[in-house]
């Protein structure tokens, strides 16, 4: 009697237990790879969906309709799971084809000025079947990969040929993009740069090409200072404009007067309400949804919305999605450097420098430490391609882990989850190794008769 109520007792518990074990075995299934990476994605998602709901208070006001944005959002940050989820299960060598992305999203690069579509005066999208793509975004992913392919082919004989490819490349899809977005340009740049440092190119190589760089910065400023405001007005010149009003407004604020300081103007209107909404948050922040600033910043929801984070969830916050780029940085550099092989090392390497330094630049610019230069937050900031795109450099770290180191660990994870003790491991370890021990043995036996025949 005792047992069959017992037994009659225990078979809810037994059902959970089986349903618990069956998700888990689903979700380990589905999400492969490294489970840091996993956890700071889901945890800047989770961070980008409270506050776009939040900062995009002028949009709804506009399209009257609170929830328009926040879905678009969503479908868009679920999408971007797809991608990872997608991309992840590919095998890393195959992503020596972005090679040819790449000369498609140079394609689309060209033609943009022709068939492009403006927004906020900017024409760098193309509108297809009532979406619109930003081919900036496509050529930043294929170019980093195109030169982790390229350094981990050099050998010593080629080194030249491919530093030359290398450069190539750079001054060519960096000087299209550097027409419209100089920003990005020069972002764009840099992490390549970065990546051929640490993919061991010569230091002369390297040196002579941060001698052309600094040669072109100089001339840049000197273009902007001999050209008269007449041309840089509209046309062609008129990102020129752009950026000599947002340098001279960054490099002489310092000398306004107190009153002139706190005046806010249309030079100084996003800088202004971004300092505004950083103090105003404090320590600890207003919390979500309480931010006064959002109504007041163009851009709240994409280059500011690192400053209505700060004010909503204070210094404490901000620091804290800082401190998620770092971890996204270090990780890749453990995975980095358990990887034997050399592309998927300088894939890795590439795409965790293209989410953090792109995150250090928005941020760098909501805080007013350098001019403003419309880079979004990755994965946070509102965005259709550039969610996408974040989300796939998500999923090339976790395909370099899974079939660059993961397969061993993938495998010694499973024996752990399916409940075997650490004595039963240990038997069937050391009876696998004697069994491959003999196996050794065998084939040596056999090849040396072979040999004496």
């Amino acid at each position: 009697m005792l047992n069959d109520s017992n037994q009659i007792a225990g078979q809810p518990y037994e059902g959970v237990a089986e349903t618990e074990s069956s998700l888990g075995d689903f979700g380990r299934k589905i999400f492969k790879g490294d489970k840091v990476i996993w956890l700071v994605f889901i945890i800047l998602c989770v961070i980008s969906l409270v506050e776009i709901f939040s900062a995009t208070s002028t949009i709804v006001y506009r399209q009257q309709n609170i929830w328009g944005p926040i879905l678009r959002h969503a479908m868009f940050l679920v999408g971007g799971v797809g991608v990872i989820l997608l991309i992840h299960n590919v095998p890393y060598r195959y992503f020596s084809l972005l090679i040819f992305v790449l000369l498609g999203a140079i394609a689309l690069l060209i033609l943009t000025p022709f068939i492009g579509v403006s927004v906020n005066g900017a024409d760098r999208w193309i509108s297809f079947m009532g979406f619109t793509i930003q081919p900036s975004e496509i050529a930043k992913i294929s170019l980093m990969g195109t030169i982790a392919f390229l350094l981990s082919k050099q050998n010593g004989e080629n080194d030249g040929l491919l530093f030359r490819w290398m450069i190539g490349l750079m001054v060519v899809v960096c000087g299209i993009i550097a027409m419209d977005n100089l920003s990005t340009a020069v972002l764009l740049f840099g992490v390549c740069y970065l990546l051929m440092f640490i993919g061991n190119v010569k230091f002369l190589r390297l040196l002579k090409v941060a001698g052309a760089g600094i040669a072109a910065i100089l001339l840049f400023f000197l273009l902007l200072n001999v050209t008269p405001e007449s041309w840089t007005e509209s046309g062609a010149l008129s990102r020129l404009g752009t950026w000599k009003n947002r340098i001279a407004n960054f490099s002489t604020h310092k000398e306004l007067s107190e009153e002139e300081y706190y005046t806010i103007t249309d030079e100084n209107y996003q800088v202004a309400h971004a300092k505004i909404a950083i103090a105003n948050g404090g320590v600890l922040g207003v919390f979500p949804g309480n931010s006064t600033e959002r109504d007041f910043l163009p851009q709240a929801y994409s280059d500011f919305i690192y400053a209505i984070i700060i004010e909503e969830m204070g210094l404490l916050g901000g620091l804290f999605v800082l401190l998620l780029y770092v971890i996204i940085l270090i990780r890749a550099g453990m995975i980095a450097r358990k990887t034997e092989k050399l592309f998927p090392k300088y894939l890795v390497l590439g795409s965790a420098l293209m989410l953090s330094v792109q995150a250090f630049v928005n941020m760098a610019v909501a805080v007013n430490l350098i001019p403003v230069t419309g880079q979004p937050l990755p994965l946070v900031s509102r965005g259709g391609t550039s969610t996408l795109i974040t989300c796939a450099y998500f999923g090339l770290i976790l395909s370099a882990d899974r079939f660059g180191i993961g397969k061993k660990k993938e495998e010694e994870t499973g024996k752990r989850e399916t409940g075997m003790d650490e004595e039963e491991n240990n038997d069937r370890n050391d009876l696998s190794g004697m069994m491959k021990e003999s196996i050794d043995r065998l084939e040596d036996k056999v090849e040396f008769e072979i040999i004496q025949v």
